[in-house]
């Protein structure tokens, strides 16, 4: 259930520009252009309850819809990111139905579902950041592979650990992780089930870049989300659909594809203030128009 804390939190919404808004285990807030959505479900190191799968979505769209949000934040509150979905969850999986492929369709709506809160990071308008520390495990790596970009702390611990608890990821890593890293690293990862650090992870590709604690990661995931949000909301945002449309496209195909995008979007107030603060020498003030 959604509950609203800005007449809760005014003082604090005033003085620092933040606007919050909480839902049972995930809190969403915006400071500037960069939102953040905040797993919190701490004392069980963010392990994914049924709410906050049907939550996430719903706080990537309420940051999304803000006109103000230019780029996301996603991180877990407490020492983990997130140790994947909640066992008793999992446990509770089953589905009834009036006949084997009754029951079968029930239970392929309920991992349907599931993966629906994943691909909400991807198909999210604006950029998400992953900012992963301590544990990120099985669905976490669903989540974070559904980001744009992912970072790091050097002592963070990374698996696929469906394949473990003799399952196979199916709420998005199969599809994803060979896309982020070279397919042999995901091999390994998806058929070993082994964990690996954050230092590992940068290596391998899995993350843009390592920190060497959680202080040093939020600071770079703002100073990255903000240099982002400097840039166009129009560009920014159209560069993201541009990407996903064009992920399975030829060349031929994807050149035709981003030159009728520019044909439609070309024309904007954000390219005038782009020129003119060139010609200026300031920085630009863009407003996504």
């Amino acid at each position: 259930m959604l509950v609203d804390r800005r007449a809760d939190a005014q003082s604090e919404s005033m003085s620092t520009g933040r606007i919050l808004r909480e839902m049972e285990h995930i809190e969403i807030e915006v400071t500037g252009h960069v939102g953040r959505l905040w797993l919190n479900r701490p004392a069980k190191k963010n392990a994914l309850a049924a709410d906050m799968w049907a939550d996430i979505p719903a706080a990537v769209e309420e940051l999304a819809g803000r006109d103000e949000v230019r780029v996301v934040i996603v991180a877990g509150r407490g020492d983990s990111f997130t140790v994947g979905i909640d066992l008793a969850m999992l446990m509770g999986l089953q589905a009834d139905g009036a006949s084997p492929a009754d029951r079968n369709m029930r239970m392929y709506q309920q991992v349907k579902r599931l993966q629906s809160t994943m691909t909400a990071f991807e198909t999210c308008p604006v950029p998400v950041i992953a900012a992963i520390h301590g544990y990120c495990l099985g669905a976490g790596i669903d989540l974070i592979t559904a980001c744009d970009i992912r970072l790091a702390t050097a002592d963070a611990v990374l698996g696929v650990r469906e394949t473990r608890m003799g399952l196979i990821a199916d709420v998005g890593t199969m599809q994803r992780l060979p896309k982020v890293i070279a397919a042999g690293h995901a091999a390994e990862l998806m058929y070993t089930g082994g964990d690996i650090d954050g230092d590992e992870a940068a290596r391998i590709g899995l993350v843009n870049r390592c920190f060497p604690d959680r202080a040093a990661l939020e600071t770079g995931a703002v100073a990255l989300a903000e240099k982002i949000a400097a840039n166009s909301p129009l560009v920014v945002r159209g560069i993201k659909a541009v990407l996903h449309a064009e992920a399975g496209m030829s060349t031929t195909a994807a050149l035709d594809h981003i030159a009728l995008w520019n044909t439609s979007f070309l024309e904007s107030n954000d390219l005038g203030e782009a020129l003119a603060a060139h010609l200026e020498q300031r920085p630009p003030d863009y407003t996504g128009t």
